[in-house]
């Protein structure tokens, strides 16, 4: 499930589809700006019983896709990447041609 900000009309857990809410059909969704300002993810399992915040893994992934697209994070999307990343992201992988 993911988290958005809506401003002044305040935070909540955007609908989703029952169907696809796995974790690719996420990304894609974030990567294709249908959320306006996501704030958390959080992954449930209700098999097992547990659920976790999965922010900054989802963070990575995001990161990591659109480098190897080489491409801009999308702006809905840029301040939760980099809210969520590790603080001591070293080097970016520099691509030969």
């Amino acid at each position: 499930m993911v988290a958005d900000d809506f401003g002044r009309l305040g935070r909540a857990w955007s609908e989703a589809d029952y169907e696809t809410t796995d974790l690719e059909t996420v990304i894609q969704d974030l990567l294709t700006g249908q959320y306006s300002n996501p704030i958390r993810i959080v992954a449930f399992n209700t098999a097992e019983r547990w659920s976790e915040d999965v922010s900054e893994d989802v963070a990575h992934e995001l990161r990591r896709r659109c480098d190897l697209q080489m491409r801009d994070l999308p702006p809905t999307i840029s301040d939760f990447v980099e809210r969520h990343e590790d603080r001591d992201r070293r080097q970016l992988t520099l691509w030969l041609v």
